[in-house]
């Protein structure tokens, strides 16, 4: 549901935008919130699963969030609907952070690559059917339509889960949550991330970015000196000094930047570069995620055999090949190249997500899973914005450069495709280092497993 509702609102924001008479930069905040607050507060929820039970956080993130998309469906104006965002994306956030705890938590270790690759499943079945699922609702009931529907998913959501959720108790209730731990991860990160977010937008070198992402060192370090020192902190540094939890989420920040590389390039070059209609577009890049939600449980589950180390290693191999088959992708490219290459990305990811999941759980102890949980999904976010960042810095720079202008009507073919090549091979290269984090991992006989 929460994958579901992030595709369809970045589809109808347009939409959003003509009813409220809204600037773009306005109503990109619809989306801008959602991540910030999300990727800020899973840690923080993680930890509170910790301490006080997953089950009773993930069913209250249910409440939040069916709560505020009524909210969100009935807001007049897009700062009240930007608000109602902020609301939602606490609740995501109680979800996300939560639900890989539940899983490792309720299957037995030798299952865990399967129940996480479902799970992987789940995600991409979402952001697969969001885009063409919310441009039908939003043409047919209007956008607030995509808010609706979430209340009845949500309820027979809240239903299950009462039903279906082992109860859980906190291992250790007398600990107490590290408040000033939480303030200053949630603000280090969030700067960061605006930082990150804006910068292709602001200019890198503007004074409001440098002073995000100088603040943001600062809140870290600062943040870093406290968790040291409290006797119950909210982020366990311990979990780091194990070298295979380090590499694991590492390499999942990595092949989240290859994959949100591409979902930020590709619309430029099928839409602008081979003029394709936004629908043809669609249907194209529909490839990567297909092939993601098919491979994904079933490389988890050879990962519960087999292990989870060298799976990691080829999947990311893998989606380094599909970036390198992009980025030779040209204007007269025929469609079926096209397709195999998102293929090939799609293929890599889906042998990756699964093992890789499973190692990062798996390197954690018990009593730490729903930290564990949150810095999972905190490298998904962290590695999206990075990869949205890092080949958006690129694509506008040499577009500006090349054309003396960042604005796309204003680009010729020549210059378009050759910024678009660049980026991805950037990101190859960013994928290889991933390659090389997978294949550092030294496990035991029995984590590996």
């Amino acid at each position: 549901m929460t994958a579901l509702d992030t595709s369809v609102v970045n589809t109808v924001l347009p939409v959003i935008g003509k009813s409220f008479q809204s600037e773009v930069a306005s109503v990109e905040w619809v989306v801008t919130i959602y991540l910030l607050v999300l990727s800020a507060l899973l840690l923080s929820f993680g930890r509170l699963g910790d301490l006080r039970g997953h089950k009773i956080i993930y069913i209250s993130g249910f409440i939040v969030f069916v709560g505020s998309s009524m909210l969100c469906g009935l807001a007049h104006n897009v700062l009240t609907l930007v608000i109602c965002r902020g609301f939602q994306a606490l609740g995501a956030a109680m979800l996300a952070a939560n639900s890989p705890a539940i899983l490792t938590k309720s299957f037995p270790s030798e299952q865990r690559g399967k129940v996480l690759g479902l799970q992987a499943t789940m995600t991409y079945l979402g952001l697969t059917v969001g885009p063409s699922f919310g441009g039908w609702l939003a043409s047919v009931a209007g956008w607030q339509a995509v808010f609706y529907i979430n209340f009845p998913i949500g309820i027979l959501a809240i239903w299950l889960s009462l039903m279906s959720i082992p109860n859980d108790k906190s291992y250790k209730p007398n600990e107490r949550f590290d408040w000033l731990g939480a303030v200053l991860f949630m603000f280090a990160l969030s700067t960061l991330l605006l930082g990150l977010n804006q910068g292709h937008n602001w200019g890198w070198s503007s004074f409001p970015i440098l002073i995000l992402l100088g603040g943001s060192v600062a809140l870290f370090m600062l943040f870093y000196n406290v968790e040291r020192k409290v006797i119950n902190p909210m982020l366990d540094l311990s979990l780091f000094s194990e070298r295979r939890f380090t590499l694991t989420a590492s390499s999942a920040v990595l092949n989240y930047i290859g994959v949100y590389s591409v979902i930020f390039l590709m619309p430029f070059y099928l839409i602008q570069g081979r003029m394709l209609t936004s629908a043809e577009a669609g249907l194209l890049l529909i490839a990567q995620p297909v092939v993601m939600a098919i491979i994904a449980p079933l490389s988890g589950t050879l990962s519960d055999r087999w292990g989870t180390r060298w799976p990691t290693v080829i999947g990311m191999a893998i989606l380094t090949v599909g970036l390198f088959f992009l980025a030779l992708l040209g204007p007269e490219s025929p469609t079926h190249t096209i397709v195999l290459s998102l293929g090939v990305m799609g293929l890599g990811t889906g042998i990756f997500i699964s093992p890789n999941n499973s190692a990062l759980m798996g390197a954690a102890p018990r009593h730490r899973q729903g930290i564990a949980a949150g810095i999972l999904a905190t490298a998904r976010n962290f590695g999206m914005v990075l990869g949205v960042g890092i080949s958006g810095s690129i694509f506008t720079t040499l577009i500006s450069h090349g054309a003396g202008s960042t604005v796309m009507s204003d680009v010729g073919g020549a210059i378009l495709f050759k910024a678009i090549q660049v980026s991805f091979l950037v990101a190859a290269g960013i994928g290889f280092i991933g390659v090389l984090t997978s294949a550092s991992r030294v496990v035991s006989k029995e984590n590996e497993k």
